[in-house]
């Protein structure tokens, strides 16, 4: 299922990361790699704050539909 649809505070293990090899190198670079933890810890307005490899990631609702958990 895509992050967005993560209960917030629940931890939830990346299974794959989608999106054009743009928006997927941008994605990875925040820490958002297959295999990793990932938190929703609270979404505002559709777009969600997160919590990937100890730093608190803030990403739109359209990112999030591009990691499967």
């Amino acid at each position: 299922m895509p992050l967005y649809l993560a209960d917030p505070g629940e931890e939830s293990i990346i299974r794959k990361v989608g999106g054009n090899p743009d928006m997927k190198k941008h994605l990875e670079d925040l820490g958002f790699v297959a295999g990793g933890s990932v938190t929703v810890l609270n979404t505002i307005g559709g777009n969600l704050i997160v919590k990937v490899k100890e730093s608190r990631v803030a990403i739109s609702k359209e990112m999030a539909g591009k990691i499967m958990i």
